[in-house]
């Protein structure tokens, strides 16, 4: 009981000792603010404690009770698989017992911000005896054989090898890596840089997930400050559709990232307080500069690292979230430049809201109430992935969803699209068909300012159909029934497709965002996958034809009549008087816009210095 009262108002003289414990400089810079909290930020602290309770962002001793018997199951599981291995390679009994091998976690559960019913990220280490074959043959087959594993499904070919499973009711993603080490005891620290040498590509990106969340750990001045801070930032985001790395927003890592930087800022800030600061910091941060938690470390084990000073792609990203442990890598290149504008927006909008809210003018709901999507905007591509069984459509959505993020890089590469907005949530159809299985995603765009012009999507959208089925087919993944096909829909048609709660206006949700058009790089197109851009890019032959001054110019009624005949991927869409334009957005599209500021250009050789640097302004 007086420790809860303790936590809750601290004395005086705890507060002083907060204050001096937290002096050391944590970050690429000294703290901007190490003032002590104030009764009101407690106050403030507590009601959005409150207000995450209904959202499941917190479990029960119980459930995490589970959570801990099912990995000391799976450690288990670990260490008699590896015994086996060992003893039918000729090791004797007695070694064999001795080798070890460990189960980690890492992500948000090793973080602990987990929500209820969230998965575990995992990693199975072993020693240098046992292959990564091994796992996916004689250990896939010992889970086959337990009663609590569902769903169980092994992906060898991914960019980091991974086993997927249900184990007794939660999903657990466990990778492997194995170390050049005889035996794995069970007080391993997997923070020792010398642990990765001589290992291969796929074992350290293994690694990297452990040794940067704990590195994430280590960095922040108070632990439950961050994880508070960190559960109310990540509802926000998935609430406003900017939470996935795979469509080219951020994921957990890089989320908590940006809330460990605010936390070193403000080391002796409480919850309520840095959730505040974090939107004051990160809507004014000068973009593509990096958030770099701590100096990167000079470890010279051959492997790459993100750095601009030596690699030209890396200049090319647009909001570089760097991650601490070696070897660093950017944890965001998927961002786009429509991606990066809307979150730029949203974080606009977050300083305003909590603003109010740390000043009593409104409560912490209104900063998880989820905007409307689909009143945002007037014309949508709707991308549907459909198979026959729905074992395949597990593989099939997997795979379009990691690739849409180059579809939203062509549709921006298009000199009459101003943002295309792709809502990372996946909707079935309204009324599923027999014997197959249907996922839809939206993209909303926004055209500039043209009038009667047709403007043809075809190649932008065949060119993404291609490269998906062409991956497919190299990874054996297609099979008969598999099909992705791309509509365009008016916001009027949007009731074919989606039911009618989905688009109730709101006018508490009514707001269409004042987002500044894509700014070009140093006058080139946009870069995309990092690559330096190309202006001639900007043209393609879809542009042609849709620039040609003699092609006939269709009514937007004949454009919504035409639609259902056209082929699948062909798209053609009109730009009359009911186009979401950039003057729809509180642009105005014929305004000469000044070159754009740092934020907006890469980083180039010039700008680095030996020491790579930050950039924010704020107070």
């Amino acid at each position: 009981m007086w420790t809860s009262q303790t936590q809750a108002q601290p004395q005086p003289q705890l507060q002083q000792q907060q204050q001096q414990s937290n002096l050391r400089t944590l970050g690429m810079t000294s703290a901007i603010s190490t003032a002590v909290p104030k009764q009101i930020d407690y106050q403030r602290t507590a009601e959005l404690q409150e207000v995450l309770k209904p959202y499941n962002v917190f479990e029960t001793d119980e459930e995490l009770n589970h959570r801990m018997e099912i990995l000391s199951k799976l450690n288990s599981l670990v260490k008699e698989w590896i015994r086996e291995v060992s003893v039918k390679r000729n090791m004797p009994l007695n070694l064999a017992e001795q080798v070890g091998g460990k189960i980690y976690t890492f992500g948000s559960y090793r973080l602990g911000v987990h929500h209820k019913g969230a998965d575990i990220d995992a990693l199975c280490v072993a020693p240098r005896h046992i292959d990564r074959s091994d796992y996916f043959t004689s250990f896939f087959e010992l889970l086959k054989q337990q009663k609590e594993v569902t769903d169980l499904r092994a992906v060898e070919e991914a960019f980091v090898p991974v086993i997927k499973m249900n184990f007794d009711g939660i999903e657990i993603d466990m990778l492997f890596a194995r170390l050049a080490l005889k035996e794995i005891p069970d007080t391993m620290d997997l923070q020792d840089d010398c642990l990765l040498k001589n290992l291969d590509q796929k074992c350290v990106r293994s690694l990297n997930g452990c040794r940067v969340t704990d590195e994430i750990l280590r960095l922040v001045p108070n632990i439950e400050n961050f994880r508070l801070a960190l559960r109310a930032i990540k509802l926000w985001a998935k609430k406003h559709g900017i939470y996935s790395n795979a469509l080219g927003y951020l994921g957990g890592v890089s989320w908590a990232m940006l809330v460990a930087r605010t936390c070193q800022l403000y080391p002796n800030a409480v919850a309520a307080t840095l959730v505040h600061k974090f939107f004051l910091v990160f809507s004014q941060w000068k973009w593509p500069q990096p958030v770099l938690l701590k100096q990167p470390d000079t470890v010279n084990l051959g492997f790459p690292v993100w750095d601009p000073r030596v690699n030209v792609s890396d200049r090319y990203h647009l909001m570089p979230i760097i991650t601490p442990a070696y070897p660093q890598q950017n944890s965001t290149f998927n961002v786009s430049i429509s991606n990066r504008t809307i979150m730029q927006e949203e974080f606009k909008q977050g300083l305003a809201i909590t603003e109010e809210i740390m000043v009593g003018k409104a409560t912490w709901e209104k900063l998880f109430e989820p905007p409307n999507f689909f009143i945002k905007y007037r014309h949508f591509i709707v991308l549907l992935a459909s198979s026959s069984s729905a074992e395949d459509q597990l593989e099939w959505v997997g795979l379009v969803e990691s690739k849409v993020r180059h579809l939203i890089g062509n549709l921006e590469r298009n000199i009459h699209i101003t943002l295309a907005h792709v809502n990372p949530e996946c909707f079935s159809q309204l009324e599923p068909e027999p014997d197959k299985f249907c996922t839809m995603w939206f993209i909303g765009l926004v055209f500039a300012k043209t009038e009667n012009l047709n403007v043809d999507l075809t190649y932008d959208i065949q060119s993404f159909t291609d490269s998906v089925h062409r991956q497919a087919v190299q990874i054996k993944m297609l099979k008969d029934g598999m099909k992705i096909e791309a509509r365009h829909v008016k916001r009027r048609q949007l009731h074919t497709y989606l039911s009618p709660s989905l688009l109730k206006k709101d006018k508490r949700n009514n707001v269409t965002p004042n987002i500044t058009p894509l700014q070009p790089l140093n006058g080139d197109s946009p870069a995309v996958d990092g690559a330096p851009s190309n202006p001639v890019s900007r043209k393609r032959p879809s542009d042609t034809a849709a620039e040609n001054p003699r092609k006939k110019v269709k009514t937007g009624e004949e454009n919504l009549n035409q639609s259902d005949d056209l082929p699948s991927n062909s798209i053609v869409v009109h730009c009359g008087d009911d186009s979401s334009s950039a003057e729809d957005q509180g642009l105005n599209a014929g305004e000469e816009r000044p070159l754009p500021p740092i934020s907006s250009s890469p980083i180039t050789a010039k700008e680095t210095s030996s020491t790579l640097q930050e950039g924010f302004i704020c107070t």
